[in-house]
């Protein structure tokens, strides 16, 4: 089978917008609503550096989108268009038939586009460009947090960390930390509902401690933390416990929660989103004038995730 047969029996699906023009030109073309800006981020992912060898088809193409999802609810904005690039070792028709029916279903749930990418022999890794719409000057930015806005994540960090380090010991993970680890839900619904709520955003990828510090560093302000008010599910909280290890809450990443800072006037409105949505928000501290960034109960410097 070549590259043209590949991407037309795996990935040339029926669009969601008719209007748009994708896979079978030179390149995609895309209608946008007046009144909006785009929003796009573009993630790799790479065998044995962000997902173990062993990895099932389904896992991998969940979460590469699923990563590239989290960006845009970091930014409040409404998914709609994607492109892949995928490189494989070989052509395994098995594998590429699971990737796709998961790649697709996850697509559908969000009601995203694929309208083009490419395709290439190598080591296994695949790259995806995704492409939302938030309306103009209302997205949620890095450099926007104020003095004295809370700080909040979204439901529990570490999970994923804590499955990454059991398998590099060569335990199995709990299916609870598993499914964290490999098909983490990005928070889009909770980003678009923080537009008009929230003054920053971040989508919490390379640990919390890190990312956060992307907050303080573009607003130009510091934070005060504390690790008591961190939200852990039990099975984290039970590791922190007998190894006083914080670090892989902190810093471990792979959580794909969103960290956010909500002025005191908004805090009413947040507490309507958590019902109605359902999920867990909790305040971990506030943002501060003064450009320190202090996490109450830490008594060691963490490392969190660097790419190089």
């Amino acid at each position: 089978m070549n590259e043209f047969d590949l991407i037309e029996k795996y990935f040339n699906w029926a669009r969601i917008n008719p209007a748009d023009i994708g896979i079978g030109d030179d390149c995609a073309l895309i209608s946008i609503e007046p009144g909006y800006q785009l929003a796009t981020s573009v993630d790799t992912l790479i065998e044995d550096v962000h997902f173990p060898k062993n990895t099932s088809a389904a896992d991998i193409a969940y979460k590469v989108l699923s990563v590239n999802l989290s960006d845009l609810a970091a930014m409040g904005a409404t998914p709609k268009y994607f492109t892949l690039a995928l490189t494989l070792p070989e052509f395994n028709e098995p594998w590429l038939q699971e990737f796709s029916t998961s790649l697709k279903a996850l697509a559908k749930q969000y009601k995203i586009n694929l309208l083009g990418g490419d395709t290439t022999k190598g080591q296994l890794s695949i790259t995806i460009n995704v492409t939302g719409v938030v309306p103009q000057n209302k997205a949620l930015l890095r450099s926007s947090a104020k003095a004295g806005d809370a700080i909040f994540v979204s439901n529990t960090v570490g999970d994923a960390a804590l499955a990454w380090k059991q398998l590099q010991q060569g335990n199995q993970p709990s299916q609870s930390l598993l499914k964290q680890f490999n098909t983490p839900k990005p928070q889009v619904t909770l980003g678009q509902a923080l537009v008009g709520v929230a003054n920053a955003c971040i989508d919490i990828s390379d640990g919390l401690e890190q990312d956060l510090g992307h907050i303080l560093e573009r607003s130009e302000l510091g934070a005060q933390i504390d690790l008591a008010d961190i939200p852990l599910s039990e099975e984290v909280a039970n590791y922190v416990q007998e190894t006083n290890d914080w670090c892989l809450p902190l810093a471990g990443g792979d959580d794909y929660q969103l960290c956010f800072t909500v002025p005191k006037e908004k805090t009413s409105a947040l507490k309507e989103i958590e019902k109605e949505l359902n999920i867990k928000l909790t305040k971990i501290g506030v943002i501060t004038e003064q450009q320190d960034f202090e996490i109450k109960g830490l008594d060691k410097a963490c490392q969190s995730y660097q790419h190089f």
